[in-house]
């Protein structure tokens, strides 16, 4: 055996045991870098830098930009980066696609690099995104160039987890979230904390404080501490001092490096419109998407409704090419999905609400299609950017207007967008409503997405603010209605709301025109003839009035009353109230149309109110004998002493008491159950006894009635006397059975209840035995008297005995 030497047991005891060795501290050679760092901001010209090392930069964040392959800035990221590295507020407006993420991120990356900012620190960076989509953009470049950077950053929006982000939101250095789900966590979440913030970003910022937001970002901001850098990015970018007070910016630096260039939107946009009727709207895009196979496709609506009918319908059709639709009211997985779906295929359409016009980078868009007129031009450029984005992006966006929405196309040429009107091919054109058709009458669901997409958008064209372009009293909705499938169109209440107040206001205006014209006309004649009296110009003016009533008369709108049901004649339309007829004559007022709202509904309080002043008993049953009595409820009467002085005594309700009264309560209803019971059998039993009666009153085969009908027997002679013999066993025999009989019926008068028994089985035989003893005797007897009878005499002795025997028995 070999002894193990001191050095092996050493090397033998290190590898059991690892030695803890400290790493070098690089606080110091950090500290010495962001020392450079800072003091070469002041330094930067935007004119000389032509790549990110040209900046003053940490070298995480230029590794992570040169993996990414991002190596020349664009001109906002040139301007703006130095100015935020600067410290200083920034307004950064560029065209759609110029690389405005990377503008604001990079000085985020880099602010809190030099503030050695940990996990411990809390929130140091908040980047606010209107939508869904854009945060998780967002989120994704951020991973993509600060990776190698130690902060911890966080995606907050809607549709996610709650509990998972409220459990880790303390950890949260870089926060990318929606308005909504933010505010959320500043009410609820106790682990959020932003008082040491460092620098807020609002991406799309114009969108982030119009209306849409506008409670909430006030909310929000509120909850910043006023200490903080600020930079604020769109395309469109806002100007309104209102917005930016709100902001607290400190002087902010406006970065536009494409405000002198001579359009707004990309120069490798190509850009065009068409003008088409609206029932030839979906033909028409029915028709591209035909013709445009093998091209990346994005289609914008105005309503989520649109977008899913269209999709649903198209899917259906089978124009043989993969087809998408993103909306808002999809779940957010499915959103996400979506998203990354159509960035990863070449061949698709997407139908899409302006959810997704703002800021989302679609990768070799060939085209937009603008399916519905833009709302205004800053939508219109959103929409347009989705293509031809980067510096060498191409692309091609086409806008579907109706003859009235071609207005737009003015203010597009006033700010800077070059946009040229085409033609289209009518050849090419392929209807497919016949199709429509038929796939809406084999499937309901389909149908009813079809109404809801009519209804939206008619919605969304009535709520537009510029009525010049948007006027929905000026469609043919009937005709949109048939392009869409639907022969019958659904009833729209708004329009047909609107639509009468308006053209009454049309008739009252060219009916004061012409009052206002005659009264000129009058007042001139006047003035020519100095003569002629007042007398004359008060019958002038009279005739004047007449034919005015006389023409309101005739265009009066009939008011129905519904509840009186006639015709109100003191609510007059048309109403001219003109006191001097020779002054000047002044404009005439349009005068309001009575508003549907005096004419209030009765609500349900107000019909107890009217029930309760009439004294009528509501939700009571009333039960009636045959002879029409009103029978009590016998249930109100209550029989217990217990429940009469709980009800003498009244006051609040005591569960032990209720409890016993009850029970003594219940007593009594099992006799009231069966005295009810016993009723019934008392009645059952009565129409049993007349059933008999009747029967026994009925024709019998020998045709006699009863017994008064029957023929006179008082001259045959007594068969007592004849048969005086056999009178003692036949009489005791008849006398017991009729005892017998007296006796029961006796009982059954006196207990009517008690089932009706049968007679003895011992009186029974004792009977039989007696017929059977008096049966050879009567025979012969009978014999006797029977021949010395004549016919009819036979007969009537016959059913005489016929019936004494069924007496007896």
């Amino acid at each position: 055996m070999k002894q193990e030497s001191s050095t092996d047991k050493k090397q033998k005891s290190k590898s059991k045991h690892r030695i803890y060795k400290p790493r070098k501290k690089k606080s110091v050679e950090e500290d010495a870098a962001i020392k450079y760092l800072q003091s070469q901001y002041d330094t930067i010209n935007a004119d000389e830098i032509k790549t990110f090392k040209d900046f003053p930069l940490s070298q995480k964040t230029l590794k992570g930009l040169k993996d990414n392959n991002y190596i020349h800035p664009t001109d906002i990221q040139r301007q703006a980066i130095g100015y935020a590295l600067q410290g200083k507020d920034i307004l950064g407006a560029a065209q759609t696609g110029s690389g405005k993420t990377l503008a604001f991120l990079i000085p985020i990356l880099e602010n809190l690099f030099c503030k050695k900012w940990t996990r411990m620190d809390g929130v140091g960076a908040l980047v606010i995104s209107p939508t869904r989509e854009l945060a998780y953009q967002i989120y994704a470049t951020l991973r993509k160039i600060g990776g190698l950077h130690d902060f911890s950053a966080g995606l907050i929006i809607g549709g996610q987890n709650l509990k998972f982000e409220r459990k880790r939101m303390d950890q949260i250095n870089i926060l990318i979230c929606t308005p909504g789900r933010l505010l959320q966590h500043m009410d609820e979440n106790p682990l959020f904390d932003c008082s040491h913030l460092q620098i807020l970003v609002l991406d799309e910022a114009d969108r982030c404080l119009d209306l849409g937001f506008e409670t909430t970002m006030n909310a929000i901001i509120e909850n910043l501490p006023p200490d903080r850098q600020t930079l604020l990015f769109s395309a469109t970018q806002t100007k309104s001092v209102k917005d930016l007070a709100r902001l607290s910016l400190k002087f902010p630096t406006y970065v536009a490096p494409h405000e002198q260039a001579a359009t707004v939107t990309p120069q490798s946009l190509q850009q065009s419109y068409i003008v088409c009727e609206i029932e030839e709207k979906l033909a028409v895009l029915w028709s591209f998407i035909r013709n445009h196979l093998k091209q990346k496709v994005l289609v914008f609506m105005a309503t989520c409704k649109q977008v899913k009918y269209t999709y649903d319908l198209f899917c259906k059709l089978r124009p043989g090419v993969s087809l998408l639709a993103l909306y808002g009211t999809l779940h957010q997985e499915r959103r996400e999905q979506i998203y990354e779906e159509f960035c990863r295929k070449s061949n698709v359409v997407l139908f899409a609400t302006d959810l997704a016009s703002r800021g989302l980078d679609f990768p070799r868009v060939n085209w937009v299609l603008q399916y519905d007129c833009p709302e205004d031009v800053e939508t219109y450029i959103h929409r347009a950017g989705r293509t031809a984005r980067g510096v060498l992006g191409k692309g091609e966006g086409l806008l579907i207007l109706l003859p009235q929405e071609e207005k737009i196309v003015d203010s597009l040429k006033q700010s800077k967008i070059p946009i040229n009107k085409i033609s289209v091919d009518p050849s090419k054109i392929m209807y497919p409503q016949k199709k429509i058709e038929t796939l809406l009458s084999d499937n309901s669901e389909l149908k009813q997405t079809a109404q809801r997409a009519f209804v939206n958008y008619l919605k969304s064209v009535y709520l537009m603010k510029n009525k010049e372009v948007f006027n929905v009293h000026t469609l043919d909705t009937d005709a949109y209605a048939r392009s869409l499938g639907l022969i019958v169109p659904p009833v729209i209440k708004f329009i047909n709301k609107h639509r009468k107040p308006i053209e009454v206001k049309n008739q009252l205006r060219d009916d004061a025109e012409e009052t206002i014209s005659k009264l000129k006309e009058k007042q001139d004649a006047s003035e020519s003839k100095d003569n002629e009296s007042e007398s004359d110009h008060d019958e002038s003016s009279k005739l004047i009035l007449e034919d005015l009533k006389k023409k309101k008369e005739k265009k009066e709108i009939p008011k129905f009353n519904f509840h009186a049901g006639g015709y109100d004649s003191d609510d007059d339309i048309l109403k001219i109230k003109q006191k001097n007829i020779n002054a000047m004559p002044t404009p005439v007022p349009e005068t309001q149309v009575p508003s549907k709202a005096s004419a209030k509904p009765l609500t349900n309080a107000a019909l107890v109110k009217k029930i309760l002043k009439k004294k009528i008993k509501v939700n009571t049953n009333v039960k009636f004998t045959e002879e029409g009595e009103a029978i009590d409820d016998e249930k109100k009467d209550v029989k217990s002493e217990l429940a009469r002085q709980s009800k003498k005594s009244g006051g609040g309700l005591d569960i032990e008491k209720t409890k016993e009264l009850l029970r003594e309560e219940d007593k009594f209803d099992v006799l009231r159950f069966r005295e009810k019971v016993k009723a019934k059998h008392r009645e059952e039993k009565r129409k049993l006894k007349n059933k008999k009666k009747e029967d026994e009153g009925e024709k019998d085969d020998f045709g006699s009635q009863s017994e008064s009908d029957g023929p006179d027997l008082s001259w045959l002679p007594d068969p007592d006397k004849v048969y005086k013999k056999d009178e003692d066993g036949s009489k005791e025999s008849s006398e017991h059975s009729n005892d017998v009989q007296s006796e029961s019926s006796d009982e059954e008068s006196e207990n009517d209840v008690e089932d009706v028994r049968p007679p003895k089985r011992k009186l029974t035989n004792e009977k039989s035995k007696a017929d059977d003893h008096v049966k050879p005797h009567k025979l012969k007897k009978l014999e006797d008297i029977s021949a010395a009878l004549s016919v009819q005499e036979a007969e009537a002795f016959a059913m005489q005995l016929l019936k004494r025997n069924k007496i007896i028995h």
